[in-house]
């Protein structure tokens, strides 16, 4: 699929380069909370196609996943949850149409795969693609080129059991985006592909609960995308990845035999300053919270979710997104069900509803992951946490 490169090249590197679903900051560095016009102070960052969720399940709960339990695509909401998972290996893949309403050569595609070492370790490897579609460049209105923007991720993941109830979780990331290709003559431009490294770490706590029913709560943190700023030219400028901040819990309780409800609350914050004033990523880190009380909880983005299972079979799920209007605006209802075949294999599917008049990227959009698990052992062998 050919299209003229102007506006349409604008409209993609506004959507990949300054932040996902998020509008452009008409004043920047101005707070907040005038008596006239709303002011946006939208933060933005390179690369946010890592802050998109890979798989249809969180997806349908909210985009809220840092203390569900594990699976195969743990890595990605916290890394410290593959400690406790009670697979011996297993893998994901999903597949999520971008801008599916509009165009259908734009899409991101996520692979997971994790091994459980022993008892108390579990290692994973995973990877994201973000393919943005053809497009047709042109400079003088007749000389053209076609060029196809993209983005990946690669992750490695290694995490570990501190005691009965708590782990932690390190994930090491390498970072790759051509988005503008060589748009002069001969590759005259300076533009050129942008690349650099981060790290995620996570802690995950989970606790059986005394009551009448069996029930479980489970808290996590999680840091993602700790690493170095990056650049799509010669230029000194250099923009923050998306580092951000998630804490969140679950509570799961079981009413008999067959029928089970989680409820999952997730917060997140970016670590990223409002204003870009050429920090260090640690001392941006920081800065990110040097803005009065109420700006700091405007940037807060909450994600709710429940989950149900039947029998283990069969889930229904439910979620909602808010962000603050001043910082992105973004508002919407996630839906979702999933089946699985003998806790071995299975098949998630999302779709997103925005509940305001902000256009969301996968508006009414299916999102799909097709997953398996291979079981542990009946045996194992002793573990330093028992």
């Amino acid at each position: 699929m050919k299209r003229k490169a102007g506006l349409l090249v604008g409209v993609i590197c506004i959507l990949t380069t300054h932040g996902f679903a998020q509008v452009t900051n008409p004043n920047p560095g101005t707070i907040s909370g005038s008596n006239t016009d709303t002011v946006y102070n939208v933060i933005t960052t390179a690369v946010p196609f890592l802050a998109i969720t890979p798989d249809a399940r969180h997806a349908a709960l909210g985009d809220a996943g840092v203390g569900t339990s594990p699976d195969a695509n743990s890595a990605y909401w916290n890394a410290g949850k593959l400690a406790f998972i009670d697979k011996k290996y297993g893998g994901a893949a999903s597949y999520t149409p971008w801008l599916g309403k509009i165009i259908n050569d734009m899409w991101i595609f996520s692979l997971a795969g994790f091994y459980k070492l022993d008892k108390e370790q579990a290692i994973a490897a995973s990877m994201k693609y973000f393919d943005l579609g053809d497009i047709f460049i042109t400079e003088d209105g007749q000389n053209g080129t076609n060029f196809n923007p993209r983005e990946f991720a690669f992750d490695m993941t290694y995490s570990r059991k501190l005691s009965e109830n708590l782990s932690v979780g390190l994930t090491g990331r390498y970072i790759h985006s051509n988005l503008t290709g060589s748009f002069g003559p001969n590759g005259s431009s300076d533009a050129r592909p942008a690349s650099t490294a981060a790290a995620d770490i996570g802690v995950y706590y989970t606790k059986p609960l005394q009551s009448l029913k069996a029930s479980n709560l489970t808290l996590g943190m999680m840091i993602s995308n700790i690493g170095g700023k990056v650049s799509y030219s010669n230029s000194t400028n250099r923009d923050f990845l998306p580092t951000n901040l998630r804490i969140g819990g679950t509570y799961t309780t079981e009413l008999d035999l067959y029928n089970s409800f989680t409820f999952v609350l997730d917060f997140n914050k970016l670590l990223v300053p409002t204003i870009d004033k050429g920090q260090t990523v640690i001392g941006g880190m920081f800065g990110s919270f040097d803005r009065s009380g109420k700006e700091e909880l405007h940037e807060v983005m909450t994600s709710l979710g429940v989950e149900y299972w039947y029998n283990k079979i069969v889930a229904a799920r439910l979620g909602y997104f808010n962000e603050a209007k001043d910082k992105g605006n973004r508002k919407y209802m996630t839906f979702g069900v999933g089946f699985r075949s003998k806790n071995i294999f299975g098949i998630d599917i999302a779709y997103l509803v925005p509940t305001n008049k902000r256009e969301n990227p996968l508006a009414e959009t299916f999102r799909f992951t097709l997953i398996f698990h291979m079981n542990q052992k009946s045996v194992e062998e002793e573990s330093v946490t028992d």
